[in-house]
C-alpha cells in the first residue's frame, strides 16, 4: 500500500468513527418531540434561507404547481402544462396565440400567469402585428423609447452578434423608471445560438419569503428613485448632444420613486420590485419620514436584494427555440 493510500485509509478509520460517535451523541441529547411540531424556520440555516422561501410560497400556492380549478380548466380545453420550475414558470402546449377567438382560453393564459408568475409557448411564429395583438389582450401597450422598433412601433428589437454581446444578464425587473411601470413583456425569438442564449427568471416572491426578519420588517417602508441613466449615458463616441438628452428628460421624467416591495393587485403576493442597473443604489429613504438612510446603508441592502434574486432555489430557465 502507498503512502498515500495509507493516509485515506487511517482518515477515512478516522472520519467514520467520528460520524459514529456523533450518532451516538445525538441520540443521548435527542429532546423527545412527541407530537409537538418543529418551528419552521428554526429548520432552515439563517445565512441562507432560500429553502425556506419556496417553501412558504409553494405552500402559499397550495402545495401544488396550480390550482385544481386551473388544472381542471386547462385539462377541458385540451391545454397541457409543462412545469419548469417549483413556483414558477410554464410552458401551455397546444395552444395556437394566432387564434386567440376564444374567450375561455384567453381567461386561461390569463389566470396560468397569475398562478406561474411567467409563462412560456412553443412554435408559435407571431408577425409583429400578431404578438402585438396578443400583448394588448393583457391591457393597454407601452412603447419602449430607447431601442430599435420594429415595423410595429410596440415591437422593440435586440439584436446581438460578436460585435454586440447580450447586455442584459443581470436580474432585473422592467421599466421601473416608468412612474407606472409595464404589467410585464411578451418576448418572442427569432433566431437562436447554436449554444446557450437561455433566459433565468426568478421568483420574487419566494426571493422575498427567503430575507432574514429584520431586513423583511425594514422593506416595508423603504422606497428609492429610478432612472433610465443607461441609456442616455456612457456612449462614448456615440454620445447623443446634451441638448437631445435634456428634451428627452423634459418628455420622459427622470428619477422617479418605487417602493422596494410591491403586493401583486390579483394575486395579492409581495415581491421584490428592484432593477440594479435603473435604481441609484444611494437612494433609499424611509416613506414614513423621507429621511434618507445614506449611501453606504443604501448600498449594502440593495446588493444584498439583487443577491438574493440569484439564488437558484428562487430559478428557473427557459431554453429558446425560434417562435
Amino acid at each position: 500500500m502507498t503512502e498515500l493510500a495509507q493516509e485515506n485509509a487511517s482518515y477515512n478509520q478516522r472520519a467514520i468513527a467520528t460520524a459514529h460517535k456523533l450518532a451516538d451523541a445525538n441520540a443521548t441529547y435527542a429532546t423527545p418531540t412527541k407530537s409537538k411540531k418543529p418551528d419552521r424556520n428554526s429548520l432552515f440555516p439563517q445565512h441562507n434561507l432560500s429553502g425556506l422561501g419556496v417553501a412558504l410560497e409553494y405552500e402559499a400556492m397550495g402545495n401544488r404547481p396550480v390550482s385544481d380549478q386551473l388544472a381542471a380548466h386547462a385539462e377541458q380545453l385540451g391545454v397541457e402544462f409543462e412545469h419548469i420550475g417549483l413556483t414558477l414558470g410554464t410552458v401551455l402546449h397546444n395552444v395556437d396565440l394566432k387564434q386567440l377567438s376564444n374567450p375561455a382560453l384567453i381567461a386561461l393564459v390569463k389566470a396560468t400567469l397569475l398562478e406561474r408568475k411567467v409563462i412560456f409557448f412553443r412554435d408559435q411564429h407571431l408577425s409583429e402585428d400578431q404578438q402585438v395583438a396578443f400583448a394588448r389582450e393583457f391591457g393597454e401597450l407601452d412603447a419602449f423609447p430607447f431601442g430599435a422598433t420594429g415595423e410595429n412601433p410596440f415591437i422593440l428589437e435586440i439584436h446581438h452578434n460578436e460585435h454586440s454581446p447580450g447586455r442584459e444578464n443581470s436580474w432585473h425587473t422592467d421599466v421601473t423608471w416608468m412612474e407606472k411601470p409595464s404589467l410585464g413583456s411578451v418576448a418572442q425569438c427569432i433566431v437562436v445560438p447554436p449554444y446557450g442564449g437561455d433566459t433565468l427568471f426568478a421568483d420574487s416572491a419566494a426571493a422575498y419569503h427567503g430575507l432574514r426578519e429584520e431586513l423583511k420588517e425594514k422593506l416595508q417602508h423603504l422606497a428609492a428613485i429610478n432612472d433610465y441613466r443607461v441609456f442616455i449615458s456612457g456612449r462614448g463616441a456615440k454620445a447623443w448632444p446634451e441638448s437631445l438628452v435634456e428634451e428627452i428628460k423634459q418628455d420622459i421624467p427622470f428619477g422617479v420613486s418605487h417602493p422596494l416591495l410591491r403586493t401583486h393587485p390579483e394575486t395579492g403576493k409581495t415581491g421584490l420590485y428592484i432593477h440594479g442597473g435603473f435604481l441609484r443604489h444611494e437612494s433609499l429613504y424611509d416613506t414614513r419620514t423621507n429621511n434618507q438612510l445614506g449611501a453606504d446603508a443604501s448600498r449594502e441592502i440593495v446588493q444584498e436584494l439583487l443577491d438574493q434574486h440569484s439564488k437558484a432555489e428562487y430559478i428557473c430557465r427557459f431554453k429558446w427555440t425560434p417562435g
